[in-house]
Parts: C-alpha cells; sequence; structure tokens
C-alpha cells in the first residue's frame, strides 16, 4: 500500500496539516493484519484499488469549504484539502500538496471549477505522472466518504459510495481511469 521508503514533500505546507492524520491512518492499516478497519477502510479493498492503477501514476484530492469573508459576508469556496499522491508499482511512495505544483494560480485563490481542476491535473501530469483519478468535492461530501462504515462498523464499499456520490452531483472524478469504472 505505502512504500517502503515514502517521501513527504512538503510537510510545511498549510495544506498537509489536514494531510497528516489520512497518512497516520493509512500507516495504521498497513501495520495492522487484515481483520482491521479504519471507518470502513481496509488494507484488502486499498491494495485492490492501488493494483488496478497504471504503474506510474498520480491521484488527486482536492476538497473545498465554504467560508465567509469578514468584511462582506460574501460566501466563497477555500480550498482545505489538496494532495497529490504519486504511485509506483501499486505503492504509494510520495505525497506533495498542491502547493508543490507550479504552474498553478496560488492556492488561495484555487475554486472548484473545471479550468483549476484542468490546471491541477496537467500540472500534475508534467511534474509528476499522469493523473488516474482526481476528485474534486466539497467537506461534507468528503466527510461523508471518508468515515462511512457498513453495517456494525464493517468495510464500507467505498469505491461504489463515491461513484453513487458523483452520479448525485456531489463530487467531480476525473482522469484516466474514471471512464473504465463510471
Amino acid at each position: 500500500m505505502l512504500a517502503e521508503e515514502l517521501s513527504v514533500l512538503d510537510a510545511d505546507s498549510d495544506l498537509w496539516h489536514p494531510l497528516s492524520p489520512l497518512l497516520d491512518a493509512a500507516l495504521r492499516l498497513e501495520q495492522h493484519d487484515t481483520a482491521y478497519s479504519w471507518h470502513g477502510w481496509d488494507k484488502k479493498q486499498i491494495d485492490a484499488f492501488l493494483r488496478s492503477l497504471p504503474d506510474h501514476c498520480t491521484l488527486l484530492l482536492g476538497v473545498w469549504d465554504t467560508s465567509t469573508e469578514e468584511t462582506n459576508q460574501l460566501e466563497h469556496e477555500v480550498l482545505v484539502l489538496g494532495c497529490v499522491c504519486e504511485v509506483v508499482h501499486k505503492e504509494v511512495c510520495t505525497l506533495r500538496t498542491f502547493e508543490a505544483l507550479s504552474g498553478i494560480p496560488p492556492v488561495k485563490e484555487l475554486e472548484p471549477g473545471f479550468e483549476h481542476a484542468r490546471a491541477l491535473m496537467k500540472a500534475a501530469q508534467e511534474q509528476v505522472a499522469p493523473v488516474a483519478w482526481a476528485l474534486f468535492t466539497d467537506t461534507i461530501t468528503w466527510n461523508e466518504w471518508l468515515y462511512a462504515e457498513g453495517p456494525d462498523g464493517a468495510v464500507a464499499d467505498k469505491g461504489e459510495l463515491l461513484a453513487g456520490f458523483a452520479r448525485q452531483g456531489r463530487c467531480v472524478l476525473m482522469g484516466s481511469q474514471t471512464r473504465h469504472h463510471l
């Protein structure tokens, strides 16, 4: 699941703070046996997902939240989690935030629209590897998907749940692998 020599490229980034607990959860999954699960996730389904990916690719994740500016009370979307995972031979080998990508708008200006999604995907492809999957969503959908569990705390079918959210328009899935699965 995680490469033995996992590299974190910009841990001093503001976007790293919400990513750090997710890495901790992945490390716990990696270190426990196959019976261990975390909020509906288990090592078996993550490994199966990683095995379905090309040998060298990236996974992008962008999560936005609605914020209100104090000066004029206008709501706008604020990026709260922006991450690029590089996958090599079915293992995550590097993690970086969107701040590590060059040639994109400043992180504070990134919006959850098609133009910025394409800019992020283009930068990731040029600087890291082709994008297999890119998920762009809001915090409510992200939290619902991330923490969803099956009945009685069992493992959940995270792929089907995410596909359902995409069909409902609650998130956008893009990348080279989406045409095969949605």
